[in-house]
């Protein structure tokens, strides 16, 4: 009886491996599809960013002085990252000592500080941001002979922006300023000023 019994598992045994050694092979289970996420883009703009500048600005007016001289001061911005679009604003604060000179060389004043608040857009090319920018801007002047006068105006340029690390970028602006609005001793006056300035800024 046990060697019938045997005999009877050898024989489903067999049966159950022919087809493999028939055949050769014996078939893979179907794989399972395979899904890639989304890649995420290895520069992102979106966000806060503060950080410092120092530049170098002319002062020219319809007075007959002028003067340049160092500008450096502090940053922030928003920017919105759309894909290829970025859309930002933000304020600059800058100290000033450009004494503004006749042309026998006298000093009539020295500009102290510029703030501006405006907006930015340009193109997102990965690490790289172009942008032009423009939007509100107030001057203060000392006078040589004593108290000061400030005056409210626009300013206009273009700039570009570069990360260096993961939150770390570095960037260049050109900007010019209008200031027609003084209201004290330099009532009347016209300037206009051209800056050139590099900047170190952290992302958030």
């Amino acid at each position: 009886m046990r060697i019938l019994l045997a005999s009877s598992m050898v024989a489903t045994l067999g049966l159950a491996a022919a087809p493999a050694l028939a055949g050769g092979t014996v078939a893979a289970p179907p794989a399972e599809p395979v899904v890639f996420a989304p890649a995420t883009p290895l520069y992102d703009w979106t966000g806060f960013s503060t950080g410092v500048q120092l530049g170098y600005g002319d002062v020219d007016t319809n007075v007959g002085v002028d003067g340049d001289g160092l500008l450096y001061g502090l940053r922030a911005y928003y920017d919105y990252d759309f894909g290829n679009f970025i859309l930002g604003g933000g304020v600059q604060y800058d100290w000033a000592d450009i004494d503004l000179e006749t042309g026998a060389g006298v000093t009539a004043a020295t500009t102290e500080n510029v703030l501006r608040v405006g907006l930015r857009a340009g193109f997102d090319s990965g690490r790289n941001f172009f942008y032009a920018t423009g939007g509100y801007a107030e001057v203060d002047v000392d006078l040589a002979g004593g108290g000061s006068d400030d005056s409210d105006g626009y300013f206009v340029g273009l700039g570009y922006e570069v990360f260096l690390t993961d939150t770390v970028t570095a960037g260049a602006e050109l900007l010019y300023h209008e200031f027609d609005d003084f209201n004290g001793a330099l009532a009347g006056t016209e300037a206009d000023a051209t800056t050139a300035s590099l900047s170190i800024n952290y992302r958030f």
